[in-house]
């Protein structure tokens, strides 16, 4: 199920965003916000991951060789 969300933009934003849409980039706005935030999110990952190999490459990280080592 989806739910609504309202955005407001200023109006170089909005037209910036249209734009995009109209070069046929995306369907409507709200795939461009959807693709927006898959990007962010898989951003937010690759971040969490540096930090981990950087832990790992310092002896800080734990390397699991099982789910039950979370335990």
């Amino acid at each position: 199920m989806r739910e609504i969300i309202n955005l407001s933009l200023p109006r170089a934003m909005a037209k910036s965003v249209d734009d995009i849409v109209k070069e046929g980039s995306y369907a409507s706005r709200s795939e461009f916000f959807r693709e927006l935030l898959r990007m962010w999110m898989e951003g937010k990952i690759l971040k969490e991951l540096a930090v981990s190999q950087r832990e790992i490459a310092v002896g800080k990280g734990k390397i699991l060789k099982s789910l039950k080592d979370l335990r």
